[in-house]
Formats: C-alpha cells, structure tokens, sequence
C-alpha cells in the first residue's frame, strides 16, 4: 500500500538533488561561455567581414561571406599550412605514441636508472614550452651544440632551423619530445596495473621479453593507446608555442601551420578577418579531434 507513496518520495528527493547538483554547474558555465564560447563566435563572426586595423573597432563590419575562407586557399597560404599541419601531426603523433610506450616499458622495471628516467620524464613534461623551445632553438642553431658536435666530427653543419624542410621536422621533432614523458608516464600508469602474476605466469611458460610485449602489455595499453592517440593528435594539430619560440614560422612561412598562420595573418598583418578565417578552420579541426575523444572515452566507460 505504500509503495507508491515512497517511489514518488524517492523521486521527488532524487530530482531536488539534481537540480543542487545543477546550481554547483552554473559557475563553470557562466565562466565557459564567457572565455571559451564568446569568444569562438567571435572569431566566427569575424571571419565572414571584412576586418581590418582601420575597421576593427568601427561599428557594423562589411559582411563578405566565404571570400576571406576562400582567399585563403586561393592564395595559396591555407592549403599549404594545412599540409604543413598534417606532417607536424604525424611526425608528433608517430613519435610521440612509440617513444612513450618504449619509455613506459623501461620505467615499470625497478633499480636506479628507471627511477632516473622517471624523473627526467617528470622534468621534461614540466618544463614550460617557452624554455623548453629557446633551450632546443640554441641547441638547433647554426652554431648551436648539434652543429658544433658535427664539425667537430669533420660532418657538414646541418641547417636545423633555416631550412624550410628542416626547420619543418625540427620543430616537429621538439613538439614530440615534449609530449613523450606525457605519454610515458600515463602507458607506465597503465602498464602498472597489469598483475604481476601474469608476468611470472608468462616466464614459467619461457615467454621472452618481446613476448611479454606482444601479448602482455600491448592488450593491456589498448584502451589506454585509443584515449592517448586523439590527444596527442590534438596537440600536434595545435602546435603553436614551440613555432613561434624558435622560428615564428620561417624561414619564410614554412613552418606556419594552420593555427601560427592564423596569428601571423591577424597580429602581423592586421588582416582580422582572414586570420580570423584561417584560425576557425584550426578550431573546427580540434573541436572534431574533441568530439573523436569524447566518443573514444565513452566507447571505453561502456566496454
């Protein structure tokens, strides 16, 4: 007879707290739509007028539609910053996901030289990227460690950062090294958690070391690897800081990617609404990269 009664109680009581659960939501939601929603319609808005130094705090912006996108790809800029983006993404991703897992391997075994490796990866991943990209544009110069050790060995001098080709693989090397002891430390995490009974299960059965990779630790990282590739994909694709410490994209504009671009054609240039169009195209590559990692996380919660 009072089973009605209490299921409605229940409910009652059960949508009371979720709406004081909602009212601890309202300060992160007023302060994301006031720093991070405001300002992407902004940036949307600018890219479809005509922005300039002369017309920027001038009411009523002349609307031009695609023609900044457009002029963009036609000049040549876009298309070809987004080619450069593609191969920091993939040079960072590669590189970041192997290094970090060799790593990962070599920081679960025990004795000194593992606990020096963790350390290491602990100061590199801390270390602010404007040191961390000044510390590698000095040893990358024409004069700089690398080049020095090289003529010292009787080598040619290799032109790390004034070539467009190399300075493009440079800075997409640093950028992997500083996202390699992130992703060390969250695959040693993960390899943390596997048993280690079956480790020693596996070494009565005479598995050998790659085995134990293979067949051990390679499953148990699956999950882990799926999480880590979308986020190490957005951090290639919005490399910004280590261009702008150590080539602010030259020589010329070859290492401009899709988001440096952006700020070379507003902040240099003061053309506000192509770079205000070439910075949203950057913004719709993330939010998709997002949206790939929130469905990548959800596929794990269920699983």
């Amino acid at each position: 007879m009072t089973t009605a009664p209490l299921t409605t109680s229940r409910s009652r009581r059960g949508f009371q707290n979720s709406r004081r659960h909602l009212v601890f939501l309202i300060p992160a939601a007023a302060f994301m739509a006031a720093f991070a929603v405001y300002p992407l319609l902004q940036l949307a808005w600018m890219s479809v007028h005509d922005v300039t130094q002369a017309t920027l705090n001038v009411p009523g912006w002349e609307f031009v539609g695609l023609e900044n996108f457009i002029r963009g790809f036609t000049a040549g800029e876009s298309a070809a910053a987004v080619n450069r983006t593609l191969v920091v993404v993939a040079v960072v991703t590669t590189s970041g996901m192997l290094l970090g897992f060799v790593a990962a391997i070599a920081m679960r075994t025990s004795g000194w030289w593992s606990a020096a490796l963790l350390a290491l990866m602990v100061f590199v991943w801390a270390l602010p990227p404007v040191v961390n990209g000044s510390v590698w544009k000095f040893l990358l110069a024409e004069r700089g460690l690398f080049n020095t050790v090289l003529g010292a060995l009787g080598l040619d001098t290799l032109p790390f950062l004034y070539d467009p080709q190399w300075a493009l693989i440079s800075v997409a090397s640093v950028a992997a090294f500083a996202v390699i002891p992130f992703n060390a430390l969250v695959f040693r995490a993960a390899l943390m958690a596997i048993p280690p009974e079956v480790f020693e299960a596996a070494a009565v059965d005479g598995a050998s070391k790659f085995q134990e990779i293979r067949f051990i630790m390679m499953p148990a990282v699956r999950g882990t690897t799926l999480v880590l590739f979308v986020l190490t994909v957005v951090y290639g694709f919005r490399s910004f800081d280590y261009i702008y410490v150590m080539t602010f994209g030259g020589p010329g504009t070859a290492t401009a990617t899709l988001p440096f671009l952006g700020y070379l054609q507003a902040f240099n240039r003061y053309d506000y609404g192509l770079g205000s169009a070439t910075s949203f195209l950057a913004v719709v590559g993330v939010l998709a990269l997002a949206g790939a990692y929130a469905w990548t996380i959800r596929r794990e919660e269920r699983s």
